[in-house]
């Protein structure tokens, strides 16, 4: 029983060591999140930090990967351009809403809006020395309006759509289209480091941005 004590106070304290060491000055610690992140059978650290620098839509957010090395903690990759800052949801203020890890793919999901809502979820894998984005899916539109969803898997570059309108009048009639999308490089650290964007759909001419 002692022993077991000792071990996971070894490891509690060798985790807060780990946070200590990177965790920007002046920040406080929205989520921690552990997962296997690289399929070497050891969990990463996630870990998402409210910064003291901001701009006009909040405060920076900073989203670190720490990867145990024998022991010792390092920084796998970071970024400040993959989450939005504290009050880029519009009315809803923070946007931020949760970090999960699903066999090996990390997602980060993000919304806001006020009667017009919206709501994202970035799929990132670690490949070619970089989390890049996999995958996409979002939703966007009103009650009694219209409803958008998209799912865009970047890997393969297929790209669903779908908009389901209830004010005809208005909107028109409710659209499908699917389309193939290839080449687009996007990672944790370009994400949201320019403008939104675009893709028009060759079809339905609906704009898609992202």
């Amino acid at each position: 029983m002692r022993m077991t004590f000792c071990f996971l106070f070894i490891i509690f304290n060798t985790l807060c060591f780990a946070q200590n060491e990177f965790q920007p000055e002046g920040s406080t610690i929205i989520e921690s999140v552990d997962g296997d992140l690289d399929d070497d059978k050891n969990p990463e650290k996630v870990i998402i930090y409210n910064t003291k620098d901001t701009t006009d839509l909040g405060n920076i957010r900073e989203i670190q990967i720490l990867k145990n090395v024998n022991g010792k903690w390092t920084i796998l990759e970071k970024s400040t351009n993959a989450i939005l800052q504290s009050n880029g949801g519009g009315m809803m203020g923070d946007p931020y809403q949760d970090t999960q890890i699903q066999k090996g793919v990390l997602m980060i999901t993000q919304a806001g809006g006020s009667s017009w809502k919206w709501g994202y979820t970035d799929k990132y894998r670690f490949q070619n020395g970089h989390f890049e984005l996999i995958g996409y899916e979002s939703t966007y539109g009103k009650p009694e309006e219209y409803f958008a969803s998209v799912d865009f898997n970047l890997s393969t570059g297929q790209l669903s759509y779908e908009k389901e309108v209830e004010n005809t009048a208005e909107y028109g009639k409710s659209k499908k289209e699917t389309f193939v999308k290839k080449g687009l490089k996007i990672n944790l650290q370009n994400r949201n480091q320019r403008d939104e964007r675009k893709i028009t759909l060759p079809k339905t001419k609906e704009d898609i941005y992202f």
